[in-house]
């Protein structure tokens, strides 16, 4: 096979949450289980050592952060994050390097037979390349972004050095439960043994007891993140107000890492932090795509995501009209996260190009109906146009949102054409 056929074979003959949603989640780490122990179980590969991520909002954007500061500061490190928003390779990286073609390519071949015995999930198996590209490597340390929940993800068959847990909100309900304490005991899930455990301190009282007692039983040290000092908040590449959430976690992560003896220097900090795009491929967090009209986009695409982002444009519109471009995946609490919009703006509605995109013609009316004012658009290039041409006239910023693979389909275009 070439890379191609590689990704068709990965791609179409197993479940993958991103197109198919909840049929694609399985309930047990069995068939991961039985793919890593055929393969030698690269995960328990040592020296490397493991940071382990889970949360609602801000695992991505604090585990390319982490390995932005552990690369900058000489170690070799891998990254494992998803969804992928271009190439599929973004979700393995090794100090900011995406995997290579020949890795995959070899990998699906190497499993083929396995994969068609096993019927493992397309996210098993790709955190089984994950772990055996680190392990081929020899990484010292790798940082793995737990997919959906925590307690039943395959990510978890890692027993972190060090764990960390950025938030706790509604998201995946059907999957992970309709309350935060039921959210958080998923989230939970990945602390095991008494390696110590960053928790981000504003996770609301119930759902932090959960978490706090669930370190407690594990032998866990919890840690509640504190304030970074103020060059961190100063550097900081990535913009986004939620960040500041996101910051002292990180902080509050490197702090303990230091505690533990790992050797980590305050410049090469600051050299981590305000190079996080460069360092870990990061994508998608408050990103500037253009100026002249200004376009930004963010994958915030769940009630607190979506309510921070709609606070810093608000901060925006004070000065400049903004013309959202919008499409969400149909198992999205749609009514509750546009309810958050602002009812003055202009809504140009895409259907994300995945099989989970919510129909646009569907999505205006429901924009319509909570008299917000929506134009459905066929792809993303004619809401691109439209927007241009209409921020041109009214020196407007377009904002494209609502979900990762909306933010994902903006971003092809603009790296392709």
């Amino acid at each position: 096979m070439n890379y191609q056929e590689s990704l068709d074979f990965l791609f179409s003959q197993l479940p993958m949450f991103q197109n198919e949603g909840k049929s694609a989640y399985k309930t047990d780490i069995t068939n991961t289980v039985l793919l890593l122990d055929a393969l030698g179980n690269p995960h328990l590969n040592v020296p490397t050592k493991w940071i382990h991520v889970a949360g609602t909002n801000g695992k991505g954007s604090v585990s390319s952060s982490l390995a932005a500061i552990l690369t900058s500061n000489g170690y070799k490190t891998g990254l494992y994050t998803s969804p992928h928003l271009i190439d599929f390779r973004e979700r393995i990286r090794i100090n900011g390097e995406c995997i290579s073609e020949e890795f995959v390519i070899n990998f699906v071949e190497s499993v083929r037979q396995l994969v068609l015995d096993i019927k493992p999930s397309f996210f098993e198996i790709t955190v089984a390349l994950a772990f055996q590209y680190f392990k081929q490597q020899q990484i010292e340390w790798g940082i793995i972004e737990v997919g959906l929940g925590g307690r039943l993800d395959s990510t978890n068959v890692i027993e972190g050095d060090l764990k960390v847990i950025t938030s706790i909100g509604f998201d995946h309900m059907d999957l992970l439960g309709d309350q935060l304490e039921q959210i958080a005991f998923e989230k939970a899930g990945i602390i095991k043994g008494p390696s110590p455990t960053v928790i981000q301190r504003d996770i609301p009282g119930q759902a932090l007891n959960v978490i706090l007692n669930h370190a407690k039983s594990s032998d866990s040290d919890a840690i509640l993140s504190i304030d970074a000092p103020f060059e961190w908040y100063q550097n900081f590449e990535l913009k986004g107000k939620y960040q500041q959430l996101n910051i002292s976690t990180i902080f509050t992560a490197v702090e303990v890492l230091k505690s533990m003896g790992v050797v980590i220097d305050e410049s090469f900090i600051q050299l981590g932090i305000s190079n996080i795009v460069k360092l870990s491929g990061l994508r998608g967090r408050w990103e500037i795509i253009q100026q002249n009209p200004t376009i930004i986009c963010d994958t915030g695409h769940n009630e607190d995501g979506v309510r921070f982002i709609v606070d810093q444009l608000m901060t925006l519109k004070k000065t400049q009209d903004i013309i959202f471009i919008w499409g969400m995946v149909k198992d999205k609490d749609r009514e509750k996260i546009l309810s958050l919009l602002p009812i003055d703006s202009t809504y140009l509605v895409v259907k994300p190009q995945v099989q989970r995109g919510y129909d646009s013609n569907l999505m205006t009316q429901e924009f319509n109906k909570l008299g917000l004012k929506a134009i459905e658009c066929q792809n993303m290039l004619g809401a691109l146009e439209k927007a241009t041409l209409l921020a041109q006239n009214n020196d407007s910023i377009i904002f494209i949102g609502g979900s990762t693979f909306t933010v994902a389909d903006a971003l092809r275009y603009f790296y392709f054409y």
